[in-house]
């Protein structure tokens, strides 16, 4: 496991879901604090790096789980499995109420979503690492981002209509989810996890896969030299953006080199206090980042059951906001932020008692 090799990147991962839990679990989302929003379309906030920064992850995990694989038929069944398995988790989130008939009708399921994402995108990275080396992972990486912006920038769509980056749809990344997905997605118009956008998102695997890599080798100051990659990035990435914008609902591929580089840096930071200089810190992260998916899996499950069942005419998340954390000597910001913290510390908890009974759940 990547947790017995480098303390660095469970810490990073636990980070990373917690970061998760406390976005997507506000009291209310009438009062947030704006930078645990999203960007409205584009632009970057301190919330989208944390979906590219799991994916980032998985790369690393991929160059360590696989490294010593045989590049065989049982590897690649292995590899559909888990495949499977996280998008069959992704769908029966989507697909699940929490009162009978127990399921949505099939006509209006969300197929795209976050754990769909990164089942389909760590299948494409994992035969990728299979089968080529160091060089022609870094040329699928640049081959992925420019064809992606050449694609979306310059190919007029089917009624000739010059495409554009906008929230429109004569952007391809909406105009092909629209048409293919229909009322399959997160929003009428698009879907922050849709299918031309899960592309570029390839690329961000592979870069933690590059970076996974590296911490494996046996250079020296591993954390100045990835705080270097990742300010390459950043400035290319940056630069690109005036092109491309920054954009993480079409996950564009100036966004891609900026999170990336924003990974690096913060693995970097992590790896040097920990593993450099033998920091003993951070495990309520590692008791998260042991059973990220797990514990991701159930805080979905568990909010959405609880914005739908209800005590009287509020649903139990509004009870226990209105009741517990929304008072008046507050700021509503504050209100909603302590209970989105209530909810991490309950997920901590129980990646603590995991732990501590040796529990780890492989998906």
């Amino acid at each position: 496991m990547v947790s017995n090799r480098v303390v660095s990147v469970d810490i990073f991962r636990g980070i990373t879901i917690i970061a998760m839990i406390l976005v997507n679990n506000p009291g209310t989302w009438s009062s947030v604090y704006s930078p645990l929003l999203h960007a409205e379309w584009h632009g970057l906030t301190p919330t989208d790096l944390i979906f590219p920064f799991f994916i980032f992850i998985v790369g690393i995990s991929i160059s360590y789980a696989y490294k010593n694989k045989s590049n065989d038929l049982t590897t690649y069944r292995k590899i559909v499995l888990r495949t499977l398995k996280l998008v069959g988790l992704g769908l029966l989130l989507s697909w699940f109420l929490p009162y009978f008939p127990f399921f949505k009708s099939l006509d209006i399921v969300r197929f795209p979503g976050v754990l769909q994402r990164i089942g389909i995108v760590f299948l494409c990275a994992a035969i990728l690492f299979l089968n080529l080396n160091l060089k022609q992972l870094v040329a699928v990486i640049i081959t992925l981002l420019v064809s992606y912006w050449l694609f979306l920038g310059f190919v007029p769509l089917p009624d000739g209509t010059l495409p554009t980056f906008d929230r429109a749809v004569n952007n391809w990344a909406n105009y092909v989810d629209v048409n293919v997905l229909g009322k399959h997605t997160w929003k009428p118009d698009y879907d922050p996890e849709g299918l031309l956008s899960t592309i570029p998102a390839i690329a961000t695997c592979i870069l933690g896969i590059l970076a996974g890599k590296f911490l494996g080798s046996q250079q020296n100051k591993k954390d100045v030299k990835m705080v270097l990659a990742g300010t390459v990035l950043l400035l290319i990435g940056y630069v690109w953006s005036y092109w491309f914008p920054l954009n993480k609902a079409i996950w564009s591929s100036s966004f891609v080199l900026v999170t990336g580089g924003w990974a690096f840096i913060v693995l970097a930071t992590i790896y040097y206090l920990t593993d450099v200089k033998q920091l003993k810190f951070g495990k309520l992260f590692i008791y998260v980042g042991t059973n990220a998916i797990t514990i991701f899996f159930l805080s979905g499950f568990i909010a959405k059951s609880m914005g739908l069942l209800k005590i009287g005419d509020q649903s139990i998340h509004e009870f226990l906001y209105t009741s517990m954390f929304e008072q008046s000597f507050l700021d509503p910001k504050l209100s909603s932020m302590l209970y989105a913290i209530s909810v991490i510390s309950f997920y901590v908890l129980l990646g603590y008692l995991m732990h501590r009974k040796k529990i780890i759940i492989k998906v």
